[in-house]
């Protein structure tokens, strides 16, 4: 509860010294990347107003101002209607494998494990073996036990871009049909992967 807190101050403020652009590109990321497309063609029009504006009065502050404030009014809104406008601000980017070697570029180890509705995942210092094994004995005592695709990774953050490359022990092809999931399904992973220290 604390954590969620302190997220909402540090956005807060993060939109407050964020730039027109800035916001504008963020929300329609967002918006373009829920399923079905629908919501994204309800605002289009809107969205594609106030970019025109901005490239039309980028050098008359009263302009960019008043288009600042109508966007984040907006993202306003969007949240009071449940959406989670701060993922648009996030990316997962895939850079093909690594090693060992990759602690010393700040990577970490992760397990992945996918079910049909959820993500499960565990991160630490063992190899990739030891961590699904773990992962996979937390899963049984809570007696969750559906089927699930495992990825053995290595990830690191680089601002709010989520670097993920495949481990020795991840085969190539299934790191290619992971990287389709999360291109067609975006938001969820970033949603179930954001806080990943």
């Amino acid at each position: 509860m604390a954590r969620d807190k302190v997220d909402r101050i540090v956005n807060g403020l993060a939109e407050h010294f964020a730039s027109a652009w800035r916001l504008l590109s963020d929300t329609t990321i967002y918006l373009s990347s829920l399923p079905s497309g629908k919501v994204f063609q309800r605002y289009e029009n809107t969205l594609r107003k106030w970019r025109h504006s901005l490239e039309n009065g980028r050098r008359n502050p009263e302009v960019v101002t008043e288009v600042r404030s109508q966007i984040i009014a907006f993202r306003k809104t969007l949240r009071k209607m449940g959406y989670d406008i701060r993922l648009g601000a996030y990316e997962i980017k895939f850079e093909g494998f690594r090693h060992d070697d990759a602690i010393a570029e700040g990577f970490r180890r992760m397990v992945l494990f996918i079910a049909k509705d959820s993500l499960y995942y565990l991160t630490g210092s063992e190899n990739h073996i030891e961590l699904d094994r773990i992962l996979e004995s937390r899963l049984k005592n809570a007696r969750i036990s559906e089927s699930m695709r495992r990825h053995y990774l290595w990830y690191r953050w680089r601002q709010n871009t989520l670097v993920l490359s495949g481990a020795d022990s991840e085969m190539k092809e299934s790191f290619e049909k992971l990287q389709q999931l999360v291109n067609e399904n975006t938001l969820f992973f970033i949603r179930q992967l954001k806080k990943l220290p």
